[in-house]
């Protein structure tokens, strides 16, 4: 009953039909702690929403940062390339202090990374990681094309796998960095191989998802309409 109720207030206030009225969440721990992860994908989707049908929030950001200067309680934290034209808290309408962002070329992982997420989630209370890839990704074309240029390289081998997933399932046709649906495919691979090295590499991260206090999902951004659809894992 609870989370009918946080729900209604949440997308009973902010409608399409009221969006003149900016979203702004509250940055306190009562309101993080009292959402779902469910209902942190949920206010993603509606954050994109506004974006996308250009109706994005206006914002004091002078006083978010006065605001957050006690401390900080992000709902959800975003993996994602560091494309300059994937930027979160933008994309979803969010405010300083909404979540945390992790960002490295083709959304890919390392332990540093995997050790930034358990801090979000165990220590700082968040209750969504999103690993979030894009279209015509720069670093998935250099994978594709097997780019070899100093430590680049050692970016774009971390994707081969999904290179190489994808090409076992599609066999024939153009498997270049020309064809842009077998660069989207893969791309879609690696956040789903992103994901699942996430859960191989973090047993706390495990424990937590499995106990269902945050979830671990994938997205992908659209770089020509603004669009993020999230994907089933």
């Amino acid at each position: 009953m609870k989370t009918i109720i946080i729900l209604i207030l949440f997308f009973g206030f902010f409608s399409f039909a009221n969006a003149q009225e900016d979203k702004i969440y509250p940055n306190t721990k009562e309101f993080q702690q009292s959402i779902t992860p469910d209902m942190a994908i949920e206010m993603l989707k509606y954050g994109n929403q506004l974006f996308i049908n250009n109706l994005s929030s206006n914002r004091e950001y002078h006083t978010a940062v006065q605001e957050t200067s006690q401390g900080q309680y992000p709902w959800a934290v975003v993996h994602r390339c560091m494309d300059s034209r994937v930027a979160p808290e933008i994309l979803f309408d969010l405010n300083i202090g909404d979540i945390f962002t992790t960002g490295i070329a083709g959304n890919i992982l390392d332990v540093d990374v995997i050790g930034s997420m358990e801090y979000g989630c165990a220590v700082v209370g968040t209750k969504l990681i999103v690993v979030m890839g894009h279209t015509e990704c720069g670093a998935v074309k250099g994978a594709i094309d097997n780019v070899v240029l100093g430590n680049i390289t050692n970016v774009v081998q971390k994707i081969d796998p999904a290179v190489n997933t994808v090409k076992a399932v599609t066999k024939t046709g153009d498997l270049t960095s020309k064809n842009k649906k077998f660069v989207d495919d893969v791309a879609v691979q690696n956040v789903k191989d992103v994901i699942q090295s996430i859960k191989n590499g973090s047993q706390i991260l495990t424990d937590l998802e499995a106990s269902g206090q945050i979830k671990i999902v994938g997205a992908m951004y659209d770089v020509h309409t603004g669009e993020v659809k999230f994907l089933d894992n």
